[in-house]
């Protein structure tokens, strides 16, 4: 499946990613949203499927990070399918 047609997903977590965070997501678009206190950072890019995307909220909670929201967008960045939850238990 090429990265044209695969999902794109948004996903916004509380803080910044260190370097070694941020090679845990390689070939995703990292933001910091220096705005909200704390910082957040927003990261975007294509997902294969549901296990990748599990994979990737496996990730963030192995970096301890807080994970904010989860949004499928289409290719201009707009949300199609918004889940805010809070997973971290």
């Amino acid at each position: 499946m090429s990265d044209k047609t695969q999902p794109l997903y948004r996903i916004c977590v509380r803080g910044r990613l260190s370097q070694t965070g941020a090679a845990w997501f390689e070939g995703f678009t990292l933001t910091v949203d220096e705005t909200t206190t704390p910082p957040q950072t927003r990261l975007e890019g294509p997902v294969m499927d549901q296990a990748a995307l599990h994979g990737l909220i496996s990730r963030i909670r192995d970096l301890g990070l807080t994970l904010i929201s989860v949004q499928r967008i289409d290719e201009r960045g707009m949300t199609l399918e918004v889940h805010n939850e809070n997973l971290s238990r």
